[in-house]
């Protein structure tokens, strides 16, 4: 094809363009502005690294934050006093509460054996003696660690016991003795412990205040406070409710709700002692009249003041507050006279009124009172002997006579247990 004529290839007044390059030429051309390009620093639109970096911070913090909370709750759980030990305690203290054992391993476990006569198969409850719990079948548990008790009571799912220590210079405990051996503290150097019926809660005085906690396994949970006077100790749980004494040397009683706000004020007291329970949910107690050598029986209203709503005067009653209810609410096993005239009597709480009466049921009694059913009972009389009541022979007139408890010295406390 022929050109134009008068227009030249090249449409630049410059010098002609050369397109003789050889292969080798354009190939290092290509590579040399590559290399300018790589050279070349450009910002990124993300940064790997710095975002590496950055979430490496995040957690570093969260785990620091993490471990002071979990610093500051273990300090406030000791400060709550669940591992501290003492002779005394004061209400700007806490509570002695010691929540498990921190090495159970290094313990050494109590020892099962049968060592002397079995007690009598009709004993259907079980005696601690010593530092020994003896059962009906003639199984014992040595409790090397626990010492001399005051009472016992099984674990609420079985598998052991709740024991309250006896009083002591450092207070009182309370210890978890499984069967298979481990001995745990839940409570030292407290004041009066007192354990609900059914093992499920315990209440105890600590200095200035009153304190009532669940028991669940090994372990106390919710603990729940309330400042009480000087002299008011716990006495026993209604329902979930505590009996407090007022004031020991005087007539006094009141009952507290945890959670329900404090002790109330001082009002009309007329209360001595409280027996136990009526299946209703009424008290069965003894009341202060207008002359001061006489007592009545009263049955009370489950009210903060304990009002009586049924009163039975005539039986000369002692003052130590022994006694005890059957199941039923029929019978009230108590003691009445002082000295040699001393002995325990069974009221029939239906018959109660004026001018009500009792009989003679057997020596007077000590410790707890441990009904086996509405017609059978057992207590301790003041030797340590067994006495066992059966209310059809007592309203026979045949009280019952105590008997020594098989493979038991004359000088060990044995105290009644239920259950075991």
């Amino acid at each position: 094809m022929s050109e134009l004529p008068g227009r030249a290839d090249n449409l630049t007044d410059g010098p002609r363009r050369s397109y003789q390059v050889r292969p080798d030429e354009l190939e290092g051309a290509v590579r040399e502005t590559l290399s300018h390009r790589v050279a070349l620093a450009r910002p990124l639109s993300v940064d790997p690294a710095g975002q590496a970096i950055r979430r490496a911070n995040r957690i570093r913090r969260r785990r620091t934050a993490a471990g002071l909370a979990l610093a500051a709750a273990t300090t406030v759980l000791l400060s709550a006093g669940m591992a501290q030990f003492g002779a005394e305690t004061r209400r700007d203290g806490s509570p002695i509460v010691v929540i498990g054992d921190p090495d159970p391993t290094n313990r050494p476990l109590p020892t099962a054996s049968i060592p002397g006569p079995a007690p009598s198969p009709e004993t259907s409850n079980a005696l601690l003696v010593g530092e020994t719990l003896v059962n009906a079948d003639g199984r014992r548990l040595v409790l090397p660690e626990v010492g001399p008790a005051e009472r016992v009571q099984p674990l609420p799912s079985g598998g052991g016991w709740l024991v309250v220590g006896a009083p002591s210079t450092a207070g009182r405990s309370l210890w978890v003795v499984q069967d298979d051996g481990l001995v745990q503290v839940l409570l030292a150097g407290a004041g009066a412990i007192v354990l609900a019926p059914d093992s499920l809660q315990v209440a105890w005085r600590d200095g200035d205040d009153l304190l009532v906690a669940g028991v669940v396994g090994t372990q106390l949970i919710g603990a729940v406070r309330t400042p009480v006077p000087a002299a008011a100790e716990p006495v026993r749980f209604v329902a979930d409710s505590v009996l407090v004494r007022l004031d020991p040397a005087s007539a006094g009683h009141t009952l507290w709700r945890p959670g329900a706000g404090p002790l109330p004020g001082a009002f009309e007291q007329k209360s001595l002692n409280v027996y136990g329970r009526l299946p209703d949910g009424r008290l069965v107690g003894q009341v202060a009249t207008t002359d001061p050598a006489r007592t009545c029986l009263a049955v009370l209203a489950p009210t903060r003041q304990l009002d009586p709503v049924r009163t039975g005067c005539g039986p000369d009653l002692s003052r130590d507050g022994i006694g005890g209810v059957s199941p039923d609410g029929r019978w009230l096993l108590v003691n009445g006279g002082t000295g040699k005239t001393g002995r325990s009597l069974l009221v029939d709480l239906q018959r109660l009124g004026p001018g009500v009466s009792a009989v003679t049921a057997g020596p007077p009694m000590t410790g707890a009172v441990v009904w086996g059913d509405e017609t059978q009972a057992a207590y301790l009389d003041g030797a340590g002997k067994l006495v066992r009541v059966d209310v059809g022979e007592v309203r026979a007139g045949k009280p019952a006579s105590p008997a020594a408890v098989p493979g038991v010295s004359a000088d060990d406390r044995p105290i009644l247990v239920q259950g075991f």
